[in-house]
């Protein structure tokens, strides 16, 4: 098609993949180019706002390594990563709500049996013992169900991030007893700014935006026959809880984190101060599927 006015370009191009084979593709597609056409007729970007903008995604991907995923952080910030979430995993459905995957999930964590440590090389911090149990939506209890957890240090950094600490570090994979019950040990999170060393940095500063997460643990739950659930708990006294800067507090996800200043811990070898975080979890029916891990 010879085009005679800017008008006919999106036509053009829907006409050039009609005869997609594949009619999700060809749906997805159409609806790509009809709403990036209508946001460049929106905005009408300059020549030089153009290659800005192809800079900025040129710049995601040369970011990306195989311990840092610049692209997943920039669907994090701009709230894809959590609308894409829920539009999959509706709020107030029955299950647990989901939250972001994030970048840091390396999908190889070690297994242990319930009740480990995940504290896998020094790591100050105040104990953290966490338990919960896996039901179903009618509240059965959910036996065999993987569990899978990695969170941040006490200085808010994960394992691939910092040289102190051991590879799989704070990272662990249980499974649920008969009662659909899990436990384990591990410190206290804090909550820790996304990496800004890259474009999605520059893009936080030139918005006046603070790149701060509020402290959490990341869960991952799997058993065949239901959804895999993928959500995050976060400390109900952290700070940036209202100000997220990837949206993903949802409040029922907001978990108490009890602080017990004396009294006797439920390991034998811990003296002093220490948490508990006491969080159940449920499951719909569905497929189980496992994503692709954003790092190595």
């Amino acid at each position: 098609m010879v085009i005679e006015h800017e008008s006919e370009i999106t036509g053009a191009v829907e006409a050039a993949m009609a005869q997609t084979p594949d009619a999700r593709l060809r749906e997805v597609m159409a609806a790509f180019v009809r709403h990036s056409h209508a946001f460049l007729r929106e905005v009408r970007p300059t020549e030089d706002e153009f290659e800005a903008g192809m800079r900025f995604l040129v710049g995601i991907g040369q970011a990306t390594s195989e311990v840092k995923n610049e692209v997943v952080l920039a669907a994090d910030v701009l709230g894809i990563s959590t609308l894409v979430g829920l539009l999959n995993n509706p709020i107030g459905c029955g299950q647990t709500a989901a939250a972001l995957l994030g970048p840091f999930w390396r999908g190889s964590a070690p297994r242990y049996p319930l009740g480990a440590n995940l504290v896998q090389s020094p790591t100050p911090g105040l104990p953290l013992f966490v338990s919960g149990a896996v039901r179903d939506i009618d509240g059965r209890p959910l036996a065999g169900a993987d569990v899978d957890v990695w969170h941040a240090s006490p200085v808010g950094l994960y394992d691939n991030q910092d040289p102190e600490q051991a590879d799989m570090n704070l990272r662990g994979l249980f499974t649920t007893d008969a009662e659909g019950r899990f436990r384990f040990r591990s410190v206290r999170p804090a909550g820790y700014p996304v990496p800004t060393d890259g474009p999605v940095g520059d893009l936080l500063r030139a918005q006046r935006r603070h790149p701060y997460r509020p402290a959490h643990i990341h869960f991952m739950i799997t058993r065949p026959g239901f959804k895999t659930l993928i959500t995050q708990i976060f400390a109900d006294d952290a700070d940036h809880l209202e100000t997220d800067v990837t949206f993903s507090v949802i409040r029922s996800i907001v978990g108490h984190y009890t602080l017990h200043e004396d009294g006797p811990a439920p390991a034998p070898d811990v003296e002093g101060a220490f948490y508990t975080l006491q969080y159940d979890f449920v499951l719909e029916p569905g497929e189980m599927r496992i994503p692709i891990p954003p790092i190595a």
